[in-house]
């Protein structure tokens, strides 16, 4: 593989990247007639605009309406290559717009539905939770939406019915995860043959979630001569054997940051050395700092995560929880209600730590240490974003200080001897910008934001099946009616007949697995007399006799 060390980024005419073979150096080959180039770090004052790089005017005014006219490093290089059907690899650090990168090489080859589609997906993109795929979606169907663009988001937790009927009525793009695309694969509800186009988006992430199998059944179910784009922020060696076998002469795009790490400049990392019992009360401190914005709370374990929540709600701040406990609707309401800036803190698993894409996020806070460098890069990648400054703070314990030197050493952050600090520690305050005098709990007069239950709870689960015998509505069944609504019978009234008009159910008694017949009670004898001891009742039938009740003769006091 070639690698392309572009200083002056001398450009060709239409706007694609110029080779400079004076500077050229091997590299370890990906696969067959790999190259790799190299973009500049982004948001340069003149990189220049989509319509510089060939783009077409429909998505030129779309994306000017949402106020985005300046491609990025990733952006300038891989869409022209992209238009040009070429395989690519893009490497680029989280929040630097893959998304685009991708989203708009797809919407420049897809046709509308005023353009003569006949409805069959056209473009693929597989990405490894149903958080990046919404957000993924949104991009896209931003950035076609003056040509009214086509963009379904499949994944589940989600009732069926509604991706099935958007199917039917016809998309361009189909965004998902692999477990619901390949359900819609296998019963025949989701078309891939006119697909031209396939992303495999956070494929390092989809490896580490064990989705390997099913990319490659999604891929090998796509037609031959195709697109393949994959974007990572990490290259780890799946992604290497998977590139090699799906991807031809695959162009390697690496947008470049201060580091190799991929951890983006315009963010500002601290770490701490705090006891576990100590950690709400620094992050109850942290959370009242100056010009502090929207901030994302990434916790290890989905019960923890609760926890955190309903402590930080105990002292009044505005929080949300997204965890895998919780069901879709409460998660993408979480979401909802953190985008749209009625709570300020939310707090995650790692499930949030990829696609979770909101503007003025200017905190993130590792309340427990990430597992590994990969994992750490893509937790502060929540902010930072678009060249916009942030603040990552980690919580290290002292069980977690080997695991944190690894990291400190992996990534150069020259963070593995943090400070042990409490809540009472000067150096916190001084480091973050926070009052002297801030309390343990939110003070009321702080307390502004409206909070998760101001956020409407929309159900996009789907009505769910009772299990058990249905009732009728608002009426108790008991044993002795059945609770189904019948229609009436003929001769009955036009209207039918309710359960209370009809007559009670019979009861079957039986003994011995045979039928029994009730007799009629008989008048109760003498307990004395010899017919009455020496009754035995037998059932009709050949059903076993009753027992025979014996009993003494009164004794006579005469004899």
């Amino acid at each position: 593989m070639m690698r392309l060390r572009d200083r002056t980024k001398p450009r060709n005419r239409d706007n694609t990247l110029q080779r400079d073979t004076s500077d050229e150096v091997l590299k370890p080959d990906l696969g067959a007639h790999s190259s790799e180039s190299t973009a500049p770090p982004p948001v340069r004052p003149d990189s220049p605009s989509f319509e510089d790089l060939g783009v077409r005017t429909e998505t030129v005014e779309a994306l000017s309406a949402i106020g985005i006219v300046q491609a990025f490093a990733i952006q300038e290089y891989a869409i022209p290559i992209a238009m040009r059907g070429n395989d690519i690899i893009g490497r680029a650090p989280t929040g630097t717009g893959k998304t685009l990168g991708f989203g708009i090489p797809i919407l420049e080859r897809v046709t509308g539905p005023s353009e003569g589609t006949d409805g069959r997906p056209q473009a693929l993109v597989v990405v490894p939770t149903r958080e990046l795929g919404l957000q993924v979606c949104r991009d896209i169907e931003a950035a076609g939406a003056t040509r009214g663009i086509r963009v379904l988001p499949v994944y589940g937790g989600r009732a069926y019915e509604p991706q099935v009927e958007a199917l039917r009525n016809g998309v361009e793009i189909v965004v998902g995860t692999p477990g619901r695309l390949l359900d819609l694969l296998k019963s025949k509800k989701l078309r891939l043959d006119a697909v031209h186009t396939a992303v495999l988006d956070e494929a390092d992430r989809m490896l580490d979630l064990g989705f390997a199998e099913d990319v490659e059944k999604l891929l090998n179910s796509l037609p031959e001569q195709r697109q393949t784009m994959l974007f990572s922020a990490t290259m780890p060696d799946g992604i290497v054997a998977l590139s090699r076998r799906f991807l031809r002469q695959p162009m390697t795009i690496h947008a470049e940051v201060a580091t190799d790490s991929g951890l983006s400049a315009q963010t500002r990392q601290l770490a701490y050395l705090t006891h576990s019992l100590n950690k709400i009360e620094v992050l109850a401190r942290i959370l009242q700092a100056r010009e502090r914005g929207l901030t994302i709370v990434f916790s290890r374990t989905k019960r923890h995560t609760q926890r955190v929540a309903d402590e930080l709600e105990f002292r009044g701040f505005a929080v949300a929880a997204v965890h895998g406990d919780l069901g879709q609707n409460a998660r993408e309401r979480s979401l909802r209600a953190f985008r749209a800036g009625k709570v300020d803190v939310l707090v995650a698993t790692d499930v949030a730590a990829r696609g979770l894409d909101v503007q003025d996020v200017t905190h993130v806070i590792n309340y427990d240490s990430p597992e590994d460098s990969e994992t750490y890069v893509h937790r502060i990648g929540r902010t930072g974003r678009a060249g916009a400054s942030g603040v990552a703070v980690t919580f290290v314990s002292w069980e977690d200080m080997p695991r944190w030197k690894i990291i400190s050493k992996t990534l150069e952050l020259d963070l593995s001897e943090p400070a042990e600090t409490y809540h009472t520690s000067d150096h916190l305050y001084a480091d973050l910008n926070i009052p002297t005098d801030a309390p343990a709990s939110l003070p009321s007069t702080d307390r502004t934001r409206a909070g998760l239950s101001a956020e409407a709870d929309i159900d996009i689960e789907g009505a769910k099946r009772t299990s058990g015998r249905r009732r009728t509505a608002g009426k108790p069944s008991s044993r002795g009616t059945s609770g189904r609504n019948r229609a009436a019978k003929p001769g009955g009234s036009g209207s039918g007949e309710t359960e209370s008009a009809r007559a009670p159910r019979q009861r079957r008694r039986t003994r011995g697995g045979q039928d029994k017949q009730e007799t009629p009670s008989t008048p109760k004898q003498s307990e004395g007399s010899d017919s009455a001891s020496g009754s035995t009742a037998k059932s009709s039938g050949d059903g076993a006799p009753r027992r025979r009740r014996r009993r003494r003769a009164p004794r006579n006091d005469n004899d």
